[in-house]
């Protein structure tokens, strides 16, 4: 891989394509919504929102999102955060010709769950999933690897990230939704309700 490529990932259709191992493949091919799988594998989940405003898309973002070039977009990052630790970095851009009919929650979100908003509305069609390997070059690693270096949390500088995307469509709106998975969800276990313990007791 010649080293300028490490900004750009390398977007696949089938998760086998980027070789995770079978506890990160759990993850990464789940279907429905992750917000609700991060909830049923934590006792307290919340969204952190690190920023949400315009900015210029990623390299590899421009196409899928109807781009000729990487161009200004709306832009959301947030942490997903299972018992405080974060687990998931969510990377949301929406071209700026998308109107507040197109996505009328979006822009009052805070620290709301975006992924809650899009699997309760029918109006949305939700398309395939791509899966890709993170360098550290690229742009979401760093962002993910300064968010975690806040909080003392920081992975090693070569670690490789495995993430997933998928674009929403709403009217003629479109909204690609990048995930990129930290090292805690790994550890994520799924936790058993307390009245299903004395039940069983």
């Amino acid at each position: 891989m010649r080293p300028g490529s490490l900004r750009q990932a390398q977007w696949h259709a089938h998760v086998t394509a980027v070789h995770a191992p079978p506890s990160m493949r759990h993850w990464l091919a789940a279907g429905g919504s992750l917000t609700a799988k991060l909830k049923a594998h934590s006792r307290a989940f919340r969204v952190q929102c690190l920023h949400q405003e315009t900015a210029r898309c990623l390299t590899d973002e421009a196409a899928i999102i109807g781009l000729h070039r990487a161009g200004r977009v709306w832009e959301r990052d947030v942490l997903l955060r299972c018992d405080n630790r974060p687990a998931v970095y969510g990377h949301t851009v929406v071209p700026m010709q998308a109107t507040a009919t197109d996505w009328p929650l979006f822009s009052g979100l805070g620290e709301r769950s975006l992924g809650t908003t899009l699997f309760g509305d029918r109006m949305v069609r939700r398309s395939g999933l791509e899966f890709a390997r993170l360098r550290a070059g690229h742009p979401l690693v760093r962002r993910a690897q300064a968010a975690l270096a806040l909080e003392g949390r920081a992975a090693p500088e070569q670690a490789l990230f495995f993430a997933r995307r998928c674009l929403y469509r709403r009217h003629q709106g479109l909204l690609l939704v990048t995930e990129v998975f930290l090292p805690a969800v790994l550890e994520l276990a799924p936790v058993v309700a307390t009245d299903t313990l004395i039940n069983k007791a």
